[in-house]
């Protein structure tokens, strides 16, 4: 069982997504970065995509009647257990039952994924146990956490391997977002082109994981009007205002507006990462290159 004492500013229960579903307006969703919770899955002894949270910007304080086994990963928070142990990242961590976990304001970044052995035992919805915001279904309730919810977790092996997991070495974040071109790229002439790739951009406040508003050059779009279109997480739309959007994992999955670029696979570790105010700059790769690059992934090794 895991209680809420306090809740963060965005706490929702994330596993797999739901892939095939678009043609019901259903996006693939869940955590925005798959291989970090798939990480901490693994680090506190579950199945890959066994339910835990993705927590935004400041975190909650939670209870474990039980104790736990538990992992974080993904951008650093402040953190404190009941015990006074300090709360180490990517790394398996034992809780005492009834000790608390505090998990505060991030450090650097934007989310974290907290994964317990046992998994957060809420429904499928959709073949998933993903929290969907903009329809209210999945995860808990359809919600983000709030104080005073009790959360059962499933069964637990009992099995304890301390393990560390080692994140694939990524550019900082102040390199730029590798992107390949977009279906409607032609549309763009040489100036909206240089005003895309060329300047910075800066996260906006209305921004969330249905997608991340961009301000910055106007990016100018030269073709005709377009009919409605499928689009997928990262995909890089230029409305009539020229200031671009960055479709997210809650995105829809149809739109109208020209999609310029597509960001990598391999960047959305850095694209989830991102949060109100962060500068952001674009640079085109090869298609080839793209794929070969999403092949990175986390290392999983036990301590002495």
């Amino acid at each position: 069982m895991m209680e809420v004492l306090q809740a963060g500013l965005c706490d929702l229960v994330m596993g797999s997504g739901r892939p095939g579903l678009g043609a019901l307006g259903v996006p693939v969703g869940g955590a925005s970065d798959p291989a970090a919770l798939a990480a901490a899955n693994a680090l506190a002894g579950n199945p890959a995509a066994a339910a835990g949270l993705e927590i935004t910007l400041a975190g909650p304080t939670l209870r474990f009647p039980q104790g736990a086994i538990v992992a974080l990963t993904g951008a650093h928070f402040t953190a404190t257990r009941s015990c006074g142990a300090p709360v180490a990242w990517n790394e398996t961590l034992v809780l005492a039952p009834e000790e608390t976990l505090a998990i505060g304001r991030v450090e650097s970044g934007c989310r974290c994924w907290l994964a317990l052995q046992g998994g957060l035992a809420v429904p499928q919805v959709l073949g998933s146990h993903s929290t969907f915001l903009p329809a209210g279904f999945g995860g808990y309730r359809g919600r983000a956490l709030q104080a005073g919810d009790t959360l059962d977790v499933g069964v637990r092996t009992g099995e304890l391997h301390v393990l560390r997991a080692i994140p694939p070495d990524l550019d900082g974040m102040d390199a730029p977002l590798r992107v390949v071109a977009g279906p409607q790229v032609s549309g763009f002439k040489d100036v909206g082109l240089a005003a895309f790739f060329g300047s910075p951009y800066r996260v906006e406040a209305a921004s969330d994981r249905r997608g991340m508003r961009l301000a910055g050059l106007a990016v100018r779009y030269a073709g005709g009007e377009l009919s409605s279109q499928g689009v997928l997480p990262g995909a890089v739309q230029v409305p009539p205002d020229g200031q671009p959007i960055i479709l997210g994992w809650d995105g829809p999955v149809t739109g109208g507006y020209p999609v310029i670029a597509g960001v990598i696979s391999a960047d959305w570790a850095r694209l989830a990462q991102l949060k109100p105010g962060d500068a952001v700059r674009f640079e085109t790769v090869e298609v080839e290159r793209a794929r070969a690059w999403a092949l990175t992934a986390w290392k999983i090794e036990e301590l002495a």
